[in-house]
């Protein structure tokens, strides 16, 4: 018995079907995500009321599902440093985005923690980490990186290498897993030592360009004040013995 094509509206159906399965499996890992809590593919598809592997056949595995139901729900660097909007600190932009950046990743720390675990195995996949943290370095140091409190271009890439260490998940579970500190005690570690980096580089770039400028003043006192007058260079000259 020769079997029948399904109509249109059979395989729109279907088509729409889909779409809810996978819009449910979204929503299912998003507000598992707001939870806090460990975050698994079994779990997301208990929460879609799925099976586990209905789940994979829409996300070939979990960071991939992460990326989609995440989207959206981080913010911009403009809105996670809107309390320090109008300050030129860069210590204290750098203060605000370290504890911004650390407390949003308390929030969702079990999505974060299945990142690290999905990515840490497969470098090649890291790219499909938010890497929040290097957008709000770079707003934050926007003071700083141009103009005429500018750093050189090697210094202020040191810089946000060495914030890129300390501003993330990372050291945040460093802090909290192996040295046994509460979250708030971290959070404070971590800025402590983000605002301490950023101080002591500001602090060598100042001192080098004051040096750098005294310098200049210094050789030009010393040029003018050696230097013979006109009139000497002219007598020096026409002074020879009779």
């Amino acid at each position: 018995m020769q079997q029948r094509e399904p109509t249109t509206s059979q395989a729109t159906g279907r088509v729409n079907q889909k779409m809810r399965t996978r819009t449910a499996i979204v929503q299912a890992a998003a507000g598992l995500i707001r939870t806090g809590r460990d975050v698994t593919m079994l779990e997301v598809a208990k929460a879609a009321l799925v099976s586990e592997a209905t789940a994979y056949r829409y996300f070939p595995d979990l960071v991939s599902l992460l990326q989609e139901a995440m989207a959206g729900q981080l913010p911009t660097p403009d809105e996670a440093l809107a309390t320090v909007a109008g300050s030129r600190d860069p210590v204290e932009r750098i203060a605000a985005a370290t504890e911004h950046l650390l407390r949003h990743v308390l929030t969702y720390q079990g999505a974060a923690r299945a990142m690290i675990a999905a990515t840490i195995t497969r470098p090649a996949a890291a790219d499909a980490r938010p890497g929040l943290r290097f957008g709000l370095i770079e707003h934050a140091l926007a003071p700083v990186a141009d103009g005429p409190e500018a750093l050189d271009a090697a210094a202020l890439a040191q810089l946000k290498n060495d914030l890129a260490v300390v501003v993330g998940a990372e050291a945040l579970f460093c802090l909290t897993d192996l040295c046994g500190l509460d979250p708030e005690d971290a959070i404070a570690s971590a800025v402590h030592t983000a605002t301490a980096l950023t101080r002591a580089a500001v602090t060598r770039a100042d001192v080098t360009q004051a040096g750098t400028t005294q310098a200049g003043t210094t050789q030009a006192g010393t040029t003018q004040a050696g230097a013979p007058r006109a009139g000497a260079r002219k007598a020096a000259v026409t002074r020879r013995p009779a």
